[in-house]
């Protein structure tokens, strides 16, 4: 098994943060990660993304160019990787902010208001989760209660304040995109 995700969005929208504890979570697995951010030189409002590939066995390179998983959280993100998911892959997207429809039929298109989930906890910034949770509905390369253990061990000290907030916002777009075919 090997897993490849690129998150994508605007430099504010926690998508390093994302990024970063999907790989402690994969760690917490014991299986192989990496971890590659990119962003550009603005501090908010910028271009930014990040690679995560998780695999039970060593990982021969980090660069991705066709990823299993991509969330895009913005509608820039979504143009520039909508192409680029892998046939029988998944695509997120960030519903507040992006219209457009992925009218690709060899990927499975999830949308997810992740924004509003977000702001009705009053926690705008938080929509990274609401998207994360998505993603492991569909693909659940780590579990949820995983990624909670690694969240709750990896947030930082200054943050510890928002880490319930952080896994209802997580439920919550875990909730909004189960399969149908689980009955929900």
């Amino acid at each position: 098994m090997e897993s490849s995700i690129v998150i994508a969005g605007f430099g504010g929208q926690g998508v390093l943060f994302a990024g970063k504890m999907l790989a402690y979570a994969g760690m917490e697995n014991g299986l192989h990660v990496t971890w590659i951010p990119s962003y550009g030189p603005e501090m908010r409002g910028g271009t930014a993304n990040c690679t995560v590939v998780i695999s039970d066995r060593p990982i021969g390179a980090p660069i991705v160019s066709q990823p299993e998983i991509v969330i895009a959280l913005n509608h820039p993100s979504f143009e520039k990787y909508v192409d680029k998911v892998r046939p029988g892959g998944l695509i997120v997207v960030n519903s507040s902010l992006v219209t457009e429809k992925c009218e690709r039929d060899d990927v499975e298109a999830v949308y997810i208001p992740a924004n509003l989930i977000a702001e009705a906890f009053d926690q705008p910034k938080l929509l990274n989760m609401a998207a994360v949770g998505a993603m492991l509905a569909r693909r659940p390369i780590v579990s949820l209660e995983t990624f909670r253990q690694a969240l709750t061990a990896h947030l930082p000290a200054t943050k510890t304040e928002l880490l319930d907030v952080n896994m209802l916002i997580l439920q919550r777009g875990y909730d909004a995109a189960v399969p149908l075919s689980l009955g929900v």
